[in-house]
């Protein structure tokens, strides 16, 4: 995990902690004036987790967890100025940051947009941010950024597509959002500081492959369309089905072979290579594609050209004028399949190759773009978008 060298040509000033949950991870970073000092991953056992009857009751245990491995450190929370939480599953939003707040947390807790770890970040974070700024108190200690304040960046439902992006086939039936909003929005900054380039004169299809696989429209600061990544429309993943013809899946889910539960993890888990060969490691597919196992040779042929069927339609959203093609993630690190990608979809745009995914570093970045009073600080509402 790299220095945060700068931020809008400045040294980045201020002690931040970056939470972000997992399934059965709780992963957290703490950052001193731009240098990383802690990375640390703690797992939950499933005897420990089996304790909770739902994930979002694992609160207060992953929340002391963190407490407790920041004191064997020896790290002071009065001296923590911000936390960065990764984003959860709310609506309505679009991208940037938010502060933590009751709409937040309410809309987190209840799982109204979905059950998944990710919504305990945001909790957790504002729980130590309350500690903090308690101890403060306690202390009479006057910090140098105010109090201390939780923030998310980039939700995974952020949604600035355009209307006509929205319409699906049938009312019932529109197009949501949800893709790798935090990596795919640092990777844009990233390229805009590479090259120089201002945002607002910039179009850009970035793909984020990892377990799940999602590709944005990125254009004037905004991203204008994009796959869902848990919801079906998307392409083939190492671990999630893609986009599923209707019917069979009707056919499918009235058989009475399986339970709605069943099938969900079919689609997502234990879909694409999973499916096929009972692996999510794409490293092993290359390989025996590589060596000429004629399953495996097709399956990646499937894989690449699904990408790049997404990525060339959302060059149809602006008429083609794209400036940059940008592969990311941890799939992104096989040779093989970028350049299995560029060919089939270079005669659109040049394409970039920015392998791997770093949230951490990426909502610290955040951090001390919100500490240099770089950013415009988004308040969440539960019932409607506000833009201020």
């Amino acid at each position: 995990m790299a220095r945060i060298e700068n931020i809008n040509g400045k040294a980045p000033k201020g002690n931040i902690l970056v939470v972000n949950t997992g399934s059965i991870t709780t992963k957290f970073a703490y950052y001193q004036d731009g240098d990383i000092v802690i990375d640390q991953k703690l797992e939950h056992s499933v005897e420990e987790l089996s304790k909770f009857a739902d994930v979002m009751d694992q609160d207060r245990m992953r929340t002391d967890a963190i407490l407790g491995a920041l004191k064997e450190k020896g790290i002071r929370l009065e001296d923590i100025d911000i936390v960065m939480c990764r984003g959860g599953l709310f609506t309505p939003c679009i991208t940037g940051v938010y502060n933590v707040n009751a709409d937040m947390r309410e809309v987190l807790s209840s799982s109204r947009e979905g059950n998944h770890a990710c919504n305990l970040s945001a909790l957790i974070g504002d729980n130590i941010a309350e500690e903090i700024n308690a101890l403060r108190d306690k202390e009479g200690l006057k910090p140098r950024f105010g109090k201390c304040i939780a923030y998310v960046a980039d939700p995974p439902m952020a949604d600035e597509m355009l209307p006509e992006c929205h319409v699906g086939g049938i009312p019932e039936f529109p197009r949501r959002t949800l893709f790798h909003a935090l990596n795919t929005r640092a990777i844009m900054r990233r390229f805009l500081r590479d090259t120089g380039r201002k945002a607002e004169d910039t179009t850009a299809i970035i793909c984020h492959m990892g377990g799940g696989v999602t590709i944005s429209l990125h254009r004037g600061g905004r991203v204008i369309d994009t796959s869902h990544g848990l919801g079906g429309d998307g392409p083939i993943t190492p671990e999630r089905a893609g986009c599923c013809p209707p019917y069979p899946l009707i056919d499918m889910c009235f058989s009475g072979k399986y339970t709605k539960q069943e099938i969900k993890k079919k689609l997502i888990g234990k879909g694409g290579a999973v499916a096929y060969f009972g692996t999510n490691d794409m490293r092993e597919v290359v390989r025996k594609a590589q060596e000429g196992v004629p399953e495996y040779s097709v399956f990646m042929k499937a894989f690449v050209l699904n990408i790049a069927k997404y990525i060339v339609a959302q060059a149809a959203v602006v008429d083609g004028k794209v400036d940059v093609i940008i592969l990311t993630g941890g799939v992104a690190y096989s040779q093989y399949i970028t350049d299995a990608i560029t060919r089939k979809v270079s005669w659109v745009a040049p394409v970039r190759v920015y392998p791997g995914e770093n949230e951490l570093e990426s909502l610290a970045e955040n951090g001390y773009i919100i500490l240099a009073g770089e950013t415009k600080i988004h308040t969440y509402n539960k019932d409607h978008l506000i833009e201020d």
